[in-house]
């Protein structure tokens, strides 16, 4: 890509560089966004991203590759929220690697959430096995609503770790535009579990040990309106 290429895409919304160039141009972006951090702070979000690469190779959201999903989630938080912080980013990276593969990260070991967190641990650091941890939804309970659960998961987990709040927002910002793509009855069903949140969120965000400028938390403020507004819509 040319240099005024990357020019246009540093300034492009980040689905509007999925819809224009897919995955490959997510990739440049995220190049772009690392190279501004200081050389020893690159290697951990590469490797983060590579081995996210690996483990959702297979795995597919509506009609892209998986990894799209995760490449904007932690795009966003440097690119909008000014984070710099490469746990942080690590963490946006793999954070639905335990939730969707304990398996293939546990390896030979028992395939649990809590395995598959130890290993990310001993490869990543335990500050980002604990940030993918807070965002990380347990296995579900029989018996339970399961978006009451998920919801009370949410509420308890990002208490006390203000960092995977910063993360929580910029996932659940990509989930909630992407409902634009989706159709049927699962645009109810989505709708009915991020709904919810919404207030759970605001006050997460809003609070003062959240670690985002003012300015970033009104933004996320705002968004979080407007999805309120889209996901009431739908739920009509």
């Amino acid at each position: 890509m040319d240099s005024a290429s990357q020019r246009l895409l540093a300034t492009m919304p980040l689905h509007a560089i999925t819809s224009t160039y897919g995955e490959a141009g997510l990739r440049e972006r995220f190049a772009l966004e690392i190279a501004a951090l200081p050389d020893a702070d690159r290697g951990l979000p590469e490797r983060a991203l590579d081995l996210a690469s690996r483990l959702h190779a297979d795995d597919r959201r509506d009609r892209e590759p998986y990894v799209n999903h995760l490449l904007r989630v932690a795009i966003r938080i440097m690119s909008r929220y000014g984070v710099r912080d490469p746990d942080v980013i690590a963490g946006a990276l793999l954070h639905d690697a335990v939730e969707d593969h304990p398996a293939e990260l546990a390896g030979g070991a028992e395939p649990s959430q809590r395995a598959a967190l130890a290993v990310l641990a001993t490869e990543f650091g335990p500050r980002v096995a604990e940030l993918v941890a807070a965002v990380t939804n347990p296995p579900w309970v029989p018996d339970r609503d399961e978006h009451e659960q998920y919801q009370e998961h949410v509420a308890d987990s990002l208490q006390d770790n203000p960092w995977a709040r910063v993360i929580k927002a910029s996932d659940f910002t990509d989930n909630g535009v992407g409902l634009i793509h989706t159709t049927g009855p699962r645009l109810r069903k989505l709708a009915s579990k991020y709904a919810p949140l919404v207030p759970i969120l605001r006050d997460l965000i809003a609070r003062p040990d959240t670690p985002l400028d003012a300015g970033v938390k009104e933004h996320i403020l705002a968004q979080l309106d407007r999805a309120e507004d889209r996901f009431a819509a739908v739920l009509q």
